[in-house]
């Protein structure tokens, strides 16, 4: 199949517009080597894992959420060089989708809710809010850390929690959180929890289980869904940090 027969299918499923600003011209292709595909790995970054990974079982595309350039250039360090050199001598085209498929239906931050069992699930501009059988907080932490696969860390404390919003990756920021106050949310995973926001927002339990565990789960359930509208062999690359934690 061809590269360009296999973009609009992408975008349907993360239409670029729905992209933040700051992703414009940072998201699609990448690197295009206009190679025929036969194979697509899916992954969350494109690491030189990733990419020796990829090229090991001959995918000839290779789509992450994260980009492996973000910021303009003008050094080409040894480390991207070398990930670069894979994919250029395996003859692999990148393609990232980023805040788009944060923001599609069924994307990022719609997997994370239902991978969490949110009902009555509000879609939001940012993220989303949902509805689980009132527990107590020691309960909803371990429930968080099973569906995931993650430790984590939280602060605060609620006797009954039953309304939660989700935002995958870098969502601990005032204005998320404001949102989540006017929806009157119980508790609020996301990632990269910061010290003022721990200060800010005391009246809602906040989850912080990792940007690789609230993202990753979208690029895997992606594999399925490229499998159905393409008829190709689309294959998953976990590559997980495995953050120590004393």
């Amino acid at each position: 199949m061809e590269l360009h027969e296999i973009i609009p299918v992408l975008e349907e499923i993360a239409p670029p517009d729905l992209a933040e600003e700051f992703d414009i011209g940072r998201i699609g292709i990448t690197l295009d080597r206009k190679n025929d595909i036969k194979k697509i790995a899916v992954a969350l970054d494109p690491t030189k894992y990733v990419l020796s990974r990829a090229a090991d079982i001959g995918a000839d595309l290779l789509i992450t959420h994260h980009t492996l350039i973000f910021h303009p250039l003008n050094l080409i360090t040894k480390q991207l060089g070398d990930v670069l050199k894979i994919a250029l001598d395996n003859q692999i085209s990148l393609y990232s989708m980023h805040t788009n498929y944060d923001r599609a239906t069924d994307g990022v931050n719609d997997v994370l809710a239902q991978r969490l069992g949110l009902t009555e699930i509000i879609e939001l501009d940012i993220g989303r809010v949902g509805s689980i059988d009132p527990c107590s907080t020691d309960v909803f932490i371990n429930h968080v850390s099973k569906s995931l696969n993650t430790h984590l860390q939280y602060v605060g404390h609620k006797d009954t929690i039953k309304t939660v919003m989700v935002f995958s990756g870098s969502g601990f920021r005032s204005e998320f959180l404001d949102v989540a106050l006017e929806n009157g949310v119980d508790a609020y995973v996301s990632a990269e929890l910061k010290h003022d926001i721990i200060r800010d927002y005391s009246d809602i339990v906040l989850i912080d289980a990792t940007h690789y565990a609230t993202e990753n789960p979208a690029m895997e359930v992606l594999c399925g869904r490229l499998q159905d509208k393409l008829g190709i062999d689309v294959e998953f690359i976990d590559h997980n940090p495995l953050i120590r934690v004393l």
